[in-house]
């Protein structure tokens, strides 16, 4: 019986997996199947923007396209497989989130087109030739990490006076980890701070990294938005909420799990954009002729309620300011 059931099962499951393809090849309409490669946890919310940016563009969901997902959750050990999976699927592109994700969709393929979802620097990572050109099956939204990295170390400054010594949270197994943390370097000098790089390269190490801060008597940390990091946002933000740390990050889901203040690119914008790439794909554009686009909007996420909780007044021109104040 118990062998019964499970053919049962997997029959009911292929079932289901295969209906949008069913359906379509019914009605004699083409499905693209578009991959995406999470280089963190899959969001909600960027994936709803995505689909229905796409809908309004008439690509609905099995009817003429399909979503296949595969999720790294931060560990750079499985990233590299999940992308072949994908290129073994002969998906019709692939979207990426996080810059280690497009790093591993590209090494996966020359020829399926890859969206990047807000990723950081693509010429630096040697990903595309320039951004007025890509010249390579590469394009989509990016943005400068280091540089968001050193406006909101500003930030942190205004919000926490007392600041002094901060500890950078890299992954040394991200490519842009090396000049992120020398762009921090220089601005923490700048600023007439101490800096302490904080290294991990998967989830196990998080424990030993809290054990080394208390000993650097740090006041502030800082994340940077990589997929390792983001994925233990919650993490990090009991241990400093136990040891009364301060938290900014660049990505406004920092700030979501409780750090004080965020700042980067609004990501249901991103998300809509990215869209928009997929959709010129779709209909038969090349990703070499298609302009990598930049945010031009920077949102600052004020998290009052854990500011509060710090002992922390936040200043009323950086309230002002704020995008969004979480209460």
């Amino acid at each position: 019986m118990g062998s019964i059931r499970r053919r049962r099962f997997l029959v009911a499951t292929n079932a289901l997996l295969l209906a949008p393809f069913v359906a379509a090849a019914r009605e004699g309409v083409p499905l693209h199947r578009i991959g995406w490669l999470w280089g963190a946890g899959a969001s909600a919310l960027i994936r709803e923007i995505v689909e229905d940016e796409l809908r309004q563009r008439d690509w609905v969901e099995g009817k003429n396209i399909a979503f296949e997902h595969r999720i790294a959750e931060g560990r750079s050990d499985r990233i590299q497989g999940l992308a072949v999976e994908l290129v073994r699927d002969n998906v019709s592109a692939i979207l990426t989130s996080q810059s280690n994700a497009t790093i591993a969709a590209k090494r996966a393929t020359d020829e399926i087109p890859i969206v990047m979802v807000g990723n950081g620097d693509p010429v630096r990572y040697g990903l595309v030739t320039n951004l007025a050109r890509p010249e390579a099956n590469v394009t989509g939204v990016s943005f400068l990490v280091n540089e968001i990295a050193v406006k909101l170390l500003e930030l942190l400054r205004e919000v926490h006076p007392r600041l002094a010594r901060v500890a950078v949270f890299v992954n040394p197994t991200n490519p842009g980890a090396a000049s992120y943390a020398e762009a921090v370097h220089a601005a923490a000098e700048r600023l007439g701070l101490s800096a302490t790089l904080v290294q991990v390269k998967k989830p196990g190490d998080f424990d030993s990294a809290f054990n080394s801060i208390p000993q650097e008597k740090i006041d502030t940390l800082l994340l940077a938005p990589e997929g390792l990091i983001m994925s233990q946002r919650a993490r990090i933000v009991a241990f400093a909420n136990r040891h009364g740390l301060v938290v900014g990050g660049n990505n406004a889901v920092f700030a979501d799990a409780g750090a004080v203040v965020s700042y980067a690119p609004p990501r249901a914008e991103i998300a809509r954009r990215a869209a928009g790439f997929v959709d010129r794909i779709l209909r038969g554009a090349k990703p070499a002729d298609l302009p990598v686009e930049q945010p031009t909007r920077f949102e600052v996420v004020v998290n009052l309620r854990a500011a509060k909780g710090l002992g922390l007044s936040v200043p009323t021109s950086t309230l002002i300011r704020a995008d969004r104040v979480i209460e």
